[in-house]
Parts: structure tokens; sequence; C-alpha cells
């Protein structure tokens, strides 16, 4: 599958990435049309991109008549290099290359919408917040336009206050900040506890969660449609009654681990790598515990299913549709 970069070399500079750089892999409609487009960024807590909120996503999206893009982001998964606003500014300008290259991938400019898990509804979210401060130092992408069409947020991590999900917010923002409970750290938690910076110029937004979500607190999700609510923001949310973080869509598919391949996982690879080649000091557990998330998922031939939460992306995709009206 191609890969596509939209970092520029010398443009992109976390300083522990070594060969990783964050990019896109397409999944479009072959049909010779234009299309919509769906940028699907799978969650990970601010640590790494997990595999089951991606291809999954993508390919339900191709058969709703979106061209998709599953996009990798930076990630802090040792804890030594904090994420701060790389995440956002890399799907600003992911959002901004899709449209500059609307013709080659038959893509309407004017449809480019954006769908994260977790803590990357909480990269998503930043950008529906922050587009118009985002700004883009290359002259080929200064006068694109990064704001979202729409949002899909799904169990999204939102606010850094009594429901924050307070891993997420260490690794965005680095441990040594995060505990430090300072001016700096006070200042920098309020800028991502994003229910508080929702104003009238963000796009809509279709947000969803389970009530029983055993990670993320379901207010997270609730906040940020009260507070769009309150900023005039058109917005659907929807909350089913039953269900674990992590659903993606819990498919038969998504319940047996087939999740495709483990490419969004290629900062860790990266990471193996320059600690295999001496390049940085291994974790605790070594090289190897980085990619522990990867292990083969455990399946339950019992798995109940949760049907009713299949259906969130035909719920997203009327909400989608019904902004055209």
């Amino acid at each position: 599958m191609e890969k596509i970069e939209f970092w520029k070399d010398g443009e992109y500079t976390y300083p522990l990435a070594f060969e990783f750089r964050p990019n896109l892999r397409p999944y479009l409609i072959d049909d010779g049309k234009t299309h919509p487009c769906m940028l699907v960024l799978p969650g990970g807590g601010y640590a790494v991109v997990v595999p089951p909120e991606g291809e999954l996503v993508a390919k339900s999206f191709n058969n709703m008549g979106y061209n998709c893009f599953v996009m990798t982001y930076t990630t802090n998964q040792l804890l030594r290099e904090p994420v701060m606003e790389q995440a956002m500014r890399d799907l600003a300008r992911a959002i901004r290359f899709v449209r500059k290259n609307a013709d080659k991938y038959l893509i309407d400019p004017s449809s480019v919408y954006v769908c994260g898990f977790s803590a990357a509804g909480h990269v998503c979210a930043s950008v529906c917040d922050y587009w118009s401060e985002i700004s883009d130092d290359d002259p080929e992408y200064s006068g694109i336009s990064c704001r979202p069409d729409a949002a899909v947020l799904s169990y999204p991590v939102i606010t850094s206050g009594e429901y924050a999900h307070q891993d997420s917010f260490r690794f965005l923002l680095g441990a040594d900040i995060y505990d430090r409970k300072d001016a700096v750290s006070e200042g920098l938690l309020d800028r991502f506890s994003l229910e508080k910076h929702v104003k009238a110029d963000n796009p809509p937004c279709f947000i969803w969660q389970t009530e029983t979500d055993d990670l993320v607190p379901v207010q997270n999700s609730r906040l940020y449609a009260e507070a769009c609510e309150k900023a005039g923001v058109r917005y659907e949310y929807k909350t089913f009654p039953a269900g674990p973080h992590g659903l993606s869509i819990p498919t038969d598919d998504w319940a047996q681990g087939k999740h495709g391949e483990p490419y969004t996982a290629e900062q860790s690879f990266a990471l193996v790598n320059a600690i295999r080649s001496g390049l940085i000091e291994a974790p605790e557990n070594g090289a190897d515990s980085l990619l522990d998330y990867l292990k083969p998922w455990p399946y339950d031939p019992n798995f109940p299913g949760f049907p009713e939460v299949c259906v969130w992306p035909e719920l997203a995709d009327k909400f989608i549709k019904s902004l055209k009206d």
C-alpha cells in the first residue's frame, strides 16, 4: 500500500522520530468519480497509534462513498519528548495536503472530514478549536485552509479537568510538565482542555461514546457536545448504553483481530530500530516491549458483540449528509 508523507525534508523535527514521519495510507474508491474524503486517525493515548481503528474504519466509510486516508501522527511512547502541538499540526498539514491534491485523489475539497478515536479524537478536536491559529510556513500550503468540514469524534479525550484521561495528557505534555502542576503546566492543561475553547466557527461535530466506557469517562464527549451547543456549533451527540473503550467498529473482524497491516505502528518500529542501533537508551523492559500492543488479539468465541454500536458510521454519515441540506 502506498505511503504518503506530507512533511518535506527539514520540515518535520520531532526529536525522537528517527526514520519515521507522519503519513497517510490511502483507501480510495476506484470508480473514476469524485468523492468526499474522510481522514481516519486511530487512537493510542498519545503514546502509540493502534491498528484496530484504522483500516476497518476506512473500509466502512469507503462503503458509504468516501475516499479515505488512515493517518499516522506523532506520539510520545517513551515519555521523553512531549507531543505538545505537533500532532495537531500533523493533522492540519494532512488536511491541507489532501485539499491541495484533491484532483489527484478525486476528492471534493469542500468535503474533507476527520474521524478520530480516543486521544486522536483530541487531535481532531484540537484542530477544530484552533484551526484558525495553525499557520503553515510552506508557501504551497499557507493559503489552504486546515479547517475540517466536519469532525467525527469517537469516544474522544477532551477535558484535562475532573474527568481527564490523565495518561493521555501525560504523554501529550510530557511527564515532567504534567506532574509539576505549576503555572506553565496549568496553562497548557487549560489550552488542551478542549471544551473550554469551542468557538462559533468550529466545524460541525458528530460525537459518540458508550455510557460504560471504562477508560475515558463519558463526560468527555458530553462536555464537548455541551460546548458546541453553547457556541452555536452544529453537532449531534450519541451515546450507546454499553460497551468498553476502544470498540472501533465491533464487527466479527474486529473481534477476531483482523485489523489490517500494523503500519500505524511505524513510529514504534522506528524507536525499536534506534534502540537496537544504540542511538537511544532502551526502556526498562527492553526494546521489544514497545511493540507489546501489537500482540495477537485475544479472541473470545463467545464474544457477544455490540450490534447497536456498529451503526455509528451510518449515523455519522447521515449527520454529514445533513450538513449539505
